[in-house]
């Protein structure tokens, strides 16, 4: 059985399945969920926890089930956990999983700790055994227009809201931009607001003076910004990594990949193709290809191969070249790439204002 992490709590409350496999990329979240499958056992009578993290090629799988079938000495129940890090056990792991399942017994519970999983690992034998005889909870990533809502439930629990109406609004989307990719920090600051202003109503001055600046961004959200046309985020963004120390080689790879698929969407546009054809055949999946159908009507007449000119003008200033029509300084390119495709992709009649592309 498939649940969502926010679908946990009552799952759990409903009785406790022999099995949880607990899998995503947001360590917060991952971890609130292990907790709560840990708090069920010990409510249950799981008076004794086994860790097990599998790391390296050799692993003792057969210890591993030669554990979990043996009685407990000390507990009526216990709670083994199994952690694999890497999200691939292996041939002898693949095995060693189902031959568990097929022994599960009353006297233990399993839960096995995962990190994203990708379409083939989650159609493995293995996972699939997990699965059926359990309960598997994915634990997404909460992306950026459904943080000033998961802010507010989180300052909810506290005792805490934001003032209504628009300045609530703005409260709250000034701390999503500043926690954006890091819902520790996040989970962290929340907690200081409420030992700061216990049980009241947060102003806009009260979250800026408190919370800090403790956003993480991922290079491949830069590119969803820009073809979002969010120029604020993707400035912060494109900041954020240069701060982290991210390679301009990664994020200019981004920025050029995007724009050779926009090309060879706008191509087989040109030739009759249909959008969902054009989309598939450039091999744009997920949210971009969900970004890209809105921006389907500006790409008939967006200057595409100027773009891909540009971008392979800044692949070589990244890499040390230096052009006269373009800042030395790669990050100053990669900004000024940034802003004329966010310019070229704009809806006709948004924004009189042109964006700054000027070389600095």
């Amino acid at each position: 059985m498939q649940l969502r992490a926010e679908q946990l709590p009552q799952a759990l409350a409903r009785g406790l399945r022999p099995l949880y496999v607990i899998h995503g990329d947001e360590p917060l979240l991952a971890q609130e969920a292990a907790d709560a499958v840990r708090a069920a056992a010990r409510r249950s009578g799981c008076s004794e926890r086994v860790v097990h993290t599998v790391q390296g090629a050799h692993f003792d799988w057969s210890g591993l089930l030669g554990e979990t079938s043996a009685l407990s000495l000390f507990a009526d129940r216990r709670l083994v956990e199994i952690r694999i890090p890497g999200g691939k056990p292996g041939k002898e792991g693949s095995e060693a999983l189902q031959r568990l399942v097929a022994t599960l017994g009353d006297d233990t519970l399993i839960l096995v700790l995962l990190p994203r999983l990708d379409r083939t690992q989650l159609a493995s034998a293995w996972f699939t055994a997990l699965d059926g005889a359990g309960a598997s909870v994915r634990v997404d990533p909460i992306e950026r227009p459904a943080l000033p809502q998961w802010i507010a439930q989180r300052l909810a629990a506290q005792g805490l809201r934001v003032e209504d109406g628009e300045a609530g609004q703005r409260s709250l989307a000034f701390f999503a931009d500043r926690i954006e990719g890091n819902l520790l920090a996040a989970h962290q600051e929340i907690s200081k607001l409420a030992l700061l202003h216990p049980g009241g109503t947060l102003g806009f001055e009260q979250i800026e003076s408190a919370v800090l600046n403790v956003a993480r961004y991922d290079v491949f959200k830069l590119g969803e910004a820009v073809l979002a046309g969010q120029v604020g985020r993707a400035l912060r963004m494109l900041d954020g990594l240069c701060a982290e120390g991210e390679a301009a080689v990664l994020v200019h790879w981004t920025l050029a990949e995007d724009l050779r698929a926009l090309r060879r969407v706008q191509a087989a546009l040109r030739a009759g193709k249909p959008p969902p054809m054009a989309l598939r055949e450039a091999r744009v999946w997920g949210q971009k290809e969900r970004l890209l159908e809105r921006l389907l009507p500006q790409l008939a007449d967006a200057p595409l191969d100027a773009l891909v000119a540009d971008a392979h003008t800044v692949d070589g200033i990244v890499k040390g070249l230096r052009d006269p029509a373009w800042p030395a300084d790669p990050w100053e390119a990669l900004k000024r790439l940034m802003l004329q495709t966010v310019q070229a992709l704009r809806p006709p009649g948004r924004g009189a204002a042109r964006l700054a592309l000027q070389p600095q």
